[in-house]
């Protein structure tokens, strides 16, 4: 189910260094050290008590970094049951208190009405573009983003960038190898 190589680092943080393993699953991507690490040093200041949602969260890679650095909710999303098993078994080896597991499709969560959040990680499978958009509009239709809060988006260097709604204000935008990631301010009120 996991290998040696089936790993990933939390790079900061109270779990710093502490390796967690994931199943070798079909699209299941963890976000490189690399860019871990530069988005965290974006979210720095606003980690510290905040609530997050990893809406794919596949190895957990985003959403156990938040918890690690301080953050007081992370929910993380995942739909493949073998992922789910690994989540819940990470969760429990580092005693993460803050950190939920929800079993579920993402736009079935998003219509269950379960709160909002300052922080969202949405990094779906690279292979379905159409599932980055519509997951991003399921966001700002059910309300799973707070007004001032923070949208972390990864995608292929190879799609089109999406048109975004105007409230959806750039922050911050970089490229590693073929990895285009991004942060998002929702401001709601700023575009009429």
């Amino acid at each position: 189910m996991t290998s040696r190589s089936n790993q990933v680092r939390i790079i900061g943080g109270q779990w710093r260094g502490r390796k967690l393993p994931f199943p070798d699953q079909q699209g299941l991507r963890p976000t490189a050290d690399r860019i871990r690490e530069t988005l965290f040093n974006w979210l720095a200041p606003l980690l510290p008590g905040a609530h997050c949602l990893d809406l794919f969260a596949g190895s957990g890679a985003l959403g156990f970094e938040a918890a690690s650095r301080g953050a007081a909710r992370v929910v993380l999303v995942e739909n493949n049951a073998p992922a789910v098993q690994v989540l819940s078994a990470n969760q429990q080896r580092l005693d993460a208190g803050a950190v939920s597991i929800v079993h579920s499709d993402a736009r079935q969560y998003l219509t269950g009405s379960q709160g909002s959040f300052d922080i969202v990680f949405l990094d779906p499978p690279f292979d379905n573009p159409q599932l980055r958009l519509d997951s991003l509009h399921a966001l700002l239709q059910y309300g799973a983003i707070k007004p001032g809060g923070y949208l972390y988006m990864e995608m292929p260097r190879r799609d089109r960038e999406p048109d975004l709604p105007e409230n959806l204000v750039l922050e911050k935008r970089k490229m590693a190898g073929q990895v285009i990631y991004q942060l998002y301010h929702y401001l709601p009120g700023a575009v009429s």
